[in-house]
């Protein structure tokens, strides 16, 4: 036998594997949680203020773009020559019957037309208005007649012409002389067919009026009066009926005087101007 040790059967050493199931896992070193926390933080305060920026701009913006207004109110006036006539004549006719009250008036009213027609009225600016017919009792309420009223719109144009005016004086009296005691006369009214021209210049009154007021208050008040930012008007219109009594008969004789005078036309505006 030899004296050299045999060789070690023993098995070589090897490094444990790890434990699938334990809770280390070999990986690189992961972020701290408060890193994370503070750079969210950072970011919502700068969204904040530049937020707070641009709502602070956008007031300052709308601030310096506001506008103050004045509203005043202007008014012009100007005079015209009414150039149409009007007036309403009637004829009243009592009977002792409706059909003989009836019979008579058209008779009369027809007589009427003729004259009007006479004196320069057109057939188309006559108008019926009224007619009516009623029944004439006494005290004791016994029938004693029947009368009938008829009644005709007359239109009288271009008055403002030479003669004009005298031909509707003398279709007044023809009218009176045909109807006799019998007439029904309601007045006058004279008026202007075209107001164009005389809007416009009353309407350049009432703006220049306004913006007069408008400066006056502007300059109390320090500032000074911009453009125009809106305008609303009105048209007031004096048209008075001019009434004149049964005509004598000597006025029938030197025919009834008409004087047509003059007429206003007014124009009332709104407006609203910036400041300066």
């Amino acid at each position: 036998m030899s004296d050299q040790p045999s060789p070690s059967t023993e098995a070589p050493r090897t490094t444990p594997l790890a434990d699938p199931r334990s809770d280390w896992h070999p990986s690189a070193r992961s972020a701290p949680r408060g890193a994370w926390f503070g750079a969210v933080v950072v970011i919502v305060v700068l969204a904040i203020g530049a937020i707070g920026l641009l709502v602070g701009r956008s007031t300052r913006a709308s601030a310096a773009g506001a506008v103050g207004t004045i509203s005043v109110t202007g008014s012009g006036t100007v005079q015209g020559v009414p150039d149409t006539l009007q007036f309403s004549v009637g004829v009243e006719t009592v009977r002792g019957t409706a059909t003989a009250a009836l019979t008579a008036n058209d008779v009369t009213v027809q007589r009427l037309e003729n004259t009007l027609r006479l004196h320069g009225v057109k057939q188309k600016d006559l108008q019926t208005s009224d007619l009516n017919i009623y029944e004439n009792t006494n005290n004791q309420g016994t029938l004693t007649g029947f009368t009938v009223d008829d009644t005709l719109n007359v239109t009288m144009h271009n008055v403002d012409k030479p003669g004009n005016l005298a031909k509707a004086g003398g279709a007044i009296e023809g009218a009176a002389e045909v109807a006799g005691n019998g007439i029904q006369f309601n007045g006058i009214t004279f008026s202007i067919t075209n107001q164009s021209s005389l809007l416009a210049a009353a309407r350049i009154k009432a703006m220049q009026d306004a913006l007069t007021e408008a400066r006056q208050d502007a300059s109390a008040g320090g500032t000074s009066v911009g453009g125009v930012v809106k305008i609303s008007d009105q048209v007031n219109q004096q048209v008075e009926p001019i009434t004149y009594g049964f005509p004598t008969d000597s006025a029938l004789s030197a025919g009834v005087p008409l004087r047509a005078g003059t007429q206003p036309v007014s124009v009332q505006v709104t407006v609203v101007y910036a400041l300066n």
